[in-house]
């Protein structure tokens, strides 16, 4: 008799699969910039073909995985992406970076789609509480990853062959967990021919889903500038990029932190709803935060709230769509909610930088908060309106 997948091999997954990330992305722009000699321009479409990459990869891996075999799909894209990773190491100079930086960030996107979408398949635990540790163990990875990201370079003499090297080696070591453990339970119910033929949602759960879709897509658009506008607007007040950096390692761990209370308060608070209209709205009071934040301990608090808002929201939304779509159709719309991710992480450095040279910092900040309130109010309105009508699966 086949095992079945257990929570703790998908989360080795998740862990793994950030963990091996996170060695990738945080030196894209400063290599490109001072190694390969491109411009910062040039660095950003850089970026934004990697994340539409992303974007390709997870809808192709949410669509496949309704249709054919998920332990395969995710072995094939793990050796996708190991042999990416090997080609990276031994070729990493200009153009053939960016055209292989391309290849992995798809294969970066079909294999968080997998991550997601085989938590949809998990019995014996509660939707809420997968997703919620996936985001756990996704960010504990990304924590440790970029601790030691930098000082490895500079021992290493700014070469990134060896940092490739390493999530070479975390995703061969991820191949023999899904190979050994990676079983689902048969699907009972409709055929494969029928899981694979076209899904139509109910009318109301298809309004919920793409109002949180794209909801999510746009808060990840302002929280973006958290993480590449707000560099300079901390630098040009006088602190050190090196604080900055302290930000996002007090970020990563307040996101474990918070979703060790959040997993308690899951069990009182029946109305998943609720954690998705606190994280949106707590989003938005960051930005007010940062309207008069011009001293360190300020952005530490703007920097708190944030993560709070995060980690409240952003589980809970695929968590969410995992209770309104059906089994047929779960990997696909698992899929779109991590293209709809990755565009708003592709467009919001962008369509700040925008800003900020058209209009400044402070508007930048009102646009944003005003953005993710207005957000917060149409997410509220439509599930509330929608609340009665949507089919749980």
């Amino acid at each position: 008799m086949k095992r079945e997948l257990n929570l703790k091999w998908l989360l080795v997954g998740a862990f793994l699969t950030s963990f091996g990330n996170s060695f990738v992305w945080p030196l894209t722009t400063v290599y490109i910039h001072d190694q390969l000699h491109q411009s910062l321009t040039v660095a950003g479409l850089v970026l934004m073909f990697f994340s539409g990459a992303n974007v390709a990869g997870s809808v192709l891996a949410g669509y496949f995985f309704d249709r054919a075999r998920p332990q395969r799909l995710m072995i094939g894209g793990l050796v996708g992406a190991v042999l990416t990773m090997a080609a990276m190491i031994v070729s990493n100079s200009w153009p053939a970076y960016p055209l292989l930086l391309t290849v992995i960030g798809f294969f970066n996107g079909w294999l968080l789609t997998l991550l997601n979408s085989f938590g949809t398949r998990l019995r014996g635990h509660d939707g809420r509480f997968i997703f919620n540790m996936i985001y756990f163990f996704n960010n504990l990875g990304m924590v440790c990853g970029t601790t030691i990201v930098g000082p490895i370079y500079e021992l290493t003499h700014h070469r990134v062959g060896p940092l490739f090297a390493i999530t070479m080696v975390l995703y061969a070591l991820f191949i023999f967990v899904v190979a050994a453990f990676y079983r689902l339970p048969a699907v009972s119910g409709p055929s494969k021919h029928q899981q694979g033929a076209a899904v139509h949602l109910p009318r109301a759960n298809a309004q919920v889903v793409w109002t949180l879709g794209l909801g999510l897509m746009l808060t990840w658009l302002v929280y973006a500038q958290w993480s590449s506008n707000l560099s300079v607007y901390i630098t040009n007040q006088g602190i050190s990029l090196a604080l900055y950096s302290l930000l996002w390692t007090l970020n990563g761990l307040l996101v474990v932190l918070f979703q060790l209370v959040i997993n308690q308060v899951n069990k009182w608070v029946r109305n998943d709803y609720y954690f998705v209209y606190f994280g949106l709205l707590t989003i938005a009071l960051s930005f007010v935060i940062l309207l008069v934040a011009h001293t360190y301990p300020l952005f530490v608090v703007g920097m708190v709230v944030l993560t709070l808002g995060e980690t409240t929201a952003f589980p809970m939304i695929p968590a969410l769509v995992n209770q309104l779509t059906p089994l047929a159709a779960k990997g696909k719309y698992q899929g779109i909610i991590n293209a709809l991710i990755a565009v708003g992480k592709a467009l919001g450095p962008l369509a700040g930088g925008v800003v900020i040279e058209q209009l400044g910092y402070r508007d930048l900040f009102l646009a944003c908060g005003a953005i993710a309130l207005v957000i917060t109010m149409v997410v509220v309105t439509v599930t509330r309106r929608q609340g009665a009508a949507v089919e749980k699966f």
